[in-house]
C-alpha cells in the first residue's frame, strides 16, 4: 500500500542580492509494505545440541544476523564432551566472525547475539574462552 504525504518544502531563491525564502507544498510515496523475505524484527530462539550436527541451524541463524540464540548443551554434554568442545569451538569462532557475543549461562547453556547486542556479565554468565587449540575450546565452568 502506497500512502501520499504532504509536506512544506521550503526552497532557497535569490531577489536583488537577498535571500528570501519560498515554501511549495511537495508529496513524497511511501511503500508501507516493506520488504518481503527480510525481517528487522528480533529474534530469541532456543536451540537443543544432541550432537555436532546440531550445529547447523545455530550458525545458520547466526550468519543471518537477526537471531539471538539460547543453545542447550546438556544433552550433549552427557553425551560427549569432545563433541561438545568442538561445538563451542566452532560456536566461537562464528561469533567471533560476525562480531557478535557468546557466553555460558549456567552450567547447560550458552546465549549468542549477533554484533548489535551484549551480554550482560555476571556471576552467572562467563564468557568463553578460547583455548587456542582446534579441537578444544570450552569454558572451564562446563
Amino acid at each position: 500500500m502506497i500512502k501520499l504525504f504532504s509536506f512544506k518544502k521550503t526552497k532557497k531563491t535569490s531577489y536583488d542580492d537577498e535571500d528570501h525564502m519560498k515554501a511549495e507544498d511537495e508529496y513524497v510515496e511511501l511503500n508501507t509494505e516493506g520488504e518481503k523475505g527480510k525481517s528487522s524484527r528480533i529474534i530469541v530462539r532456543p536451540f537443543v545440541m544432541q550432537d555436532f550436527s546440531d550445529i547447523k541451524p545455530v550458525l545458520d541463524v547466526l550468519r543471518e544476523g537477526y537471531t539471538i540464540a539460547l543453545v542447550n548443551i546438556k544433552p550433549l554434554k552427557e553425551k560427549d564432551l569432545v563433541e561438545l568442545k568442538r561445538a563451542v569451538n566452532k560456536l566461537k569462532k562464528t561469533c567471533d566472525a560476525i562480531e557478535g557475543d557468546i557466553a555460558g549461562f549456567g552450567d547447560d547453556y550458552i546465549v549468542i547475539t549477533p554484533n548489535f547486542a551484549s551480554i550482560y556479565r555476571s556471576k552467572a554468565t562467563n564468557p568463553l574462552k578460547d583455548t587456542g587449540g582446534t579441537e578444544g575450546a570450552d569454558d572451564a565452568d562446563m
